[in-house]
Formats: C-alpha cells, sequence, structure tokens
C-alpha cells in the first residue's frame, strides 16, 4: 500500500482534472470547493488506482468516489453492457437512498442512470429499474445478493466497485454478504474502500479484495483540552425534510441575538436565506458566489447587528471575526471535526457565552462521537422544543419584559385602565388577562403541530437501527 500526499494549493474541482461538464455540474449545485478528502482521493481514482479512503461522517466521501466514478463512465456511454457498470455498497437504506440522491444530481445531463437497491422497497419495482438498465447500482449487501441470487443483478461487466462506510458494514455482520457479493465481480474492477479507522478488519478485507491500493488519511487535527469552555453544545437529531422546520423551531425558542447558520453549498446558503426571511427573520447570505461589493454589504449589516442571522458557507465565513454572535448553528453537519470546531469557535468570544447547535440526521451520530474525542467536551443531544415549549419560553421573555419596564416606569396611561378594572375584578386577574391578550396574539404565529422528529437514537443507543439483516 502506498499514501500519495498531494501538497498543491490549487483549489477547485477543476484542478483535480475532472471533465468540464461534471466540474459545471458540482458548481450548479452551489460547491465551492472540495475538501480534504475529495482533493486526495479523486485524483488517485481518476488515475484508475484502488483507493483506500480513511475519513469520517460528513467529510465528503460521497463526493469523492461518486465523481470519478462519473468521470470514467461518461467517457464510454455509448458502450452498452448487460449488468451494472459501478456497484457502491453501503450499510443502510437511509444511506443508499442519500447516496443515489446525489449520484442523480452530479450526473445530471449525462446518459448515466442510477438504481438504489435496499429493503424496505418492492422488490418487483427494482427488478423492473434493473431490467430498463442501470449503470450505477447503490445497494446494501442483503439486498443485492438477494437480486444476485434471483439473476437479476448482473455484475460480470462491473468496472468500479466502492464500499462505503466499510466498518459499518462489518459491525452489521455484513462480511460474508461482502465477500459472496465481490466474487461475481471481475478481478479487472477499480475498488474503493472507504472507513473511518484503520481497523484490523478494515486491513483484512483490503488485502483481500483491494490491489495494490493507495491510502488517503484524513487526520484529526491535535487540540488541547479545554479549548472551548464557554460554548454550550447541543445536537438535535431531525430528518432532512422537517430540516427547515426544526430550524424555525430552534431559532423561536433560544432567539439569538446574532447567530452564523451554515451550510454546504451556495444554493442551500440563498434557499435557507430567503425562507427564513418570509418567515420573519432577518436574515442574509454570505457564499463565494457572490461579489466583493455584495460581501461587503452583507458584513457590515451583520457588524453593526442590522441582520440577526447570517447564512453562510465556510468558504465564505474564512477570516470572520464577529464579537457579537451569540449562536452558531450548524444546518448541515460540516466536513470533519476540525471544521466544526472552527466553526463553532465564531460564538463565545472575548469571555461571552456561546451557544452551537447541530441539526445531524442519526447516522451521523458518528461525527458527533468524533467531535467529542477532538474536544473532550459533551454534545448534549436533545428533542426538539415543542409547542408547549415555545409558549414557555414566550411567558418567561414576557416576564423578563415586564421586569424592565417596570424597573423603567412610564406606563401612568395604562395604570389608569388598571385602576378602573380593579374596582370590579382582583388586580393579579387583570394583569394575567392582559398577558394572556399578548400570548394569544403571538399563539397565531405559533406552528400548529409539531415537528416531525427522526427517529430517536440517544447516545446510550447510538448503534441506531440499520434496517433489517437481510436486505
Amino acid at each position: 500500500m502506498t499514501t500519495t500526499p498531494r501538497t498543491d494549493s490549487v483549489s477547485g474541482f477543476s484542478s483535480l482534472g475532472l471533465a468540464p461538464k461534471l466540474v459545471a455540474s458540482v458548481a450548479a449545485l452551489g460547491y465551492e470547493e472540495p475538501t480534504p478528502i475529495q482533493r486526495e482521493a479523486i485524483p488517485l481514482l481518476r488515475e484508475g488506482r484502488d483507493l483506500i479512503g480513511l475519513a469520517g461522517t460528513g467529510t465528503g466521501k460521497t463526493a469523492a468516489f461518486t465523481l470519478p466514478m462519473i468521470d470514467r463512465l461518461a467517457v464510454h456511454t455509448a458502450r452498452k453492457t448487460a449488468g451494472a457498470r459501478a456497484l457502491v455498497l453501503v450499510p443502510t437504506r437511509e444511506l443508499a437512498m442519500q447516496v443515489s440522491e446525489a449520484i442523480h444530481k452530479y450526473a445530471k445531463g449525462s446518459p448515466l442512470t442510477v438504481v438504489p437497491l435496499y429493503g424496505g422497497a418492492p422488490m418487483d419495482q427494482q427488478i423492473r429499474a434493473l431490467r430498463r438498465g442501470a449503470d450505477i447500482v447503490v445497494a446494501t449487501p442483503g439486498r443485492a445478493l438477494d437480486h444476485l441470487r434471483r439473476q437479476t443483478l448482473d455484475l460480470r461487466a462491473l468496472e468500479v466497485l466502492v464500499l462505503d462506510e466499510a466498518d459499518e458494514m462489518l459491525d452489521m455482520g455484513f462480511a460474508d454478504d461482502i465477500d459472496a457479493i465481490i466474487t461475481q465481480t471481475p478481478e479487472t474492477r477499480q475498488t474503493a474502500l472507504f472507513a473511518a479507522t484503520m481497523a484490523p478488519r478494515i486491513a483484512a478485507i483490503a488485502g483481500k479484495h483491494l490491489r495494490n491500493p493507495s491510502r488517503v488519511t484524513i487526520a484529526h487535527e491535535k487540540r488541547a483540552a479545554g479549548k472551548l469552555p464557554r460554548i454550550r453544545q447541543t445536537a438535535y437529531f431531525v430528518g432532512r425534510p422537517q430540516k427547515m422546520a426544526a430550524l424555525g423551531r430552534i431559532l423561536e425558542f433560544e432567539n439569538p441575538r446574532s447567530a452564523i447558520v451554515f451550510c454546504r453549498t451556495r444554493i442551500e446558503v440563498d434557499e435557507l436565506a430567503d425562507t427564513l426571511s418570509a418567515h420573519g427573520f432577518g436574515a442574509q447570505a454570505l457564499h463565494g458566489g457572490m461579489e466583493q461589493k455584495q460581501r461587503d454589504r452583507v458584513m457590515q449589516g451583520f457588524r453593526t447587528e442590522k441582520a440577526e442571522i447570517l447564512v453562510a458557507t465556510d468558504v465564505a465565513a474564512r477570516g470572520l471575526d464577529i464579537k457579537h454572535v451569540s449562536h452558531v448553528i450548524n444546518y448541515d453537519v460540516p466536513t470533519s471535526p476540525e471544521v466544526y470546531v472552527h466553526r463553532i469557535g465564531r460564538t463565545g468570544r472575548i469571555g461571552r457565552d456561546g451557544i452551537a447547535i447541530t441539526l445531524a440526521h442519526p447516522r451521523e451520530h458518528r461525527f458527533l462521537h468524533a467531535v467529542e474525542a477532538l474536544t473532550r467536551q459533551k454534545i448534549e443531544v436533545l428533542p426538539l422544543p415543542s409547542v408547549a415549549d415555545l409558549r414557555a419560553r414566550r411567558l418567561d421573555a414576557t416576564r423578563e419584559q415586564l421586569r424592565e419596564q417596570l424597573a423603567k416606569g412610564g406606563f401612568d396611561a395604562a395604570r389608569a385602565i388598571v385602576e378602573a378594572l380593579a374596582q370590579d375584578f382582583d388586580v393579579f386577574d387583570v394583569a394575567a388577562a392582559a398577558v394572556t391578550l399578548v400570548h394569544q396574539a403571538a399563539d397565531s404565529t405559533m406552528p400548529a403541530a409539531e415537528v416531525e422528529r427522526a427517529p430517536a437514537h440517544g447516545r446510550q443507543d447510538a448503534r441506531h437501527p440499520r434496517g433489517d439483516r437481510k436486505h
């Protein structure tokens, strides 16, 4: 095995040798520059090398193997084969859907087709999709083996095999299934294996199925304990469809004085800033696709607190030094624990308390563990604030506002009304009725129902359900 480090500082996907159409497709999706695993892995995979990629969840591994795969297959799209040309094995049905969706987006405009295979979906529907033709198959091991046994999946012409989150697949007991699947692929295939760490069992499977692989490791930075003593770190497990509603709920509950919300892409930044503004939050977008004058104007508004929420990409937020930021919210899990630390370090400045909030999918619990290992601090996983929680928070806020108003005085006109009502009612009832009227008006803007929460996977039960063993 060899390790091939890259030391060039050229940024951008165009520097990685990908086809211009593919680079344009990535840019259209709003990605500004490759992550470390993408910079290292893509050139090696484009050379046709087998690869071991060691990197944690959220580092951009999907694009690291998907982009060179598409680049390779798109060159020979005119060549028709009887079966799949690429197979991506993943541990869970959720990841199969996620990876399939990503490949579909990156391959947009090309004739390449992608079919996901996982348990919980009708077998006959998947069989029809395979018969129509599938260049790329994304599958859980159990369901892939089911199709191989039925002879509805043909791997004899396979060019690329990816084992994504291989350590997790081994944890789930898929080692024999993986071996059985690989025996039905050509020895000439290119194989890429991705895992969080180079455990002995990963080394064993790599030695068995990979040929002289290059090895790319995205190492964690060493950081002294106690670096973030005044930042309270929390996380909420949220499914992707509920993410926007969950963010609105959290913002209303936290009522931040000044917050930075981090997204991965420019498109997501623009869409999220527009949605937040439409819901009454003072939000501004900041990303690398904006002109410098526009970025300066946004930053000036945020520094002077004319905008309370800045929605930004990591690239655009580099060098950002705003002392009054009360909250940092990771709308998307960052690309690495180190990026997480850099993000949340923008709150809790000069002795102030800060709050860092992360919206994570349940399967991203490993990322949270990696952050805790790096910072040696606990991330508290909480349930989303309920409608009742919001009402209680608003009552607390009203109480504080009343204290301030009572201390300031200047309410003689209102006092006359209270004195008149006190002739017929208890003065405490009068005050309570006034507070109730305020909150009835506020309740008209409250969400009518609870946000649907992702399946609760507590930290004690971090090995979340993976789906059916056979699928």
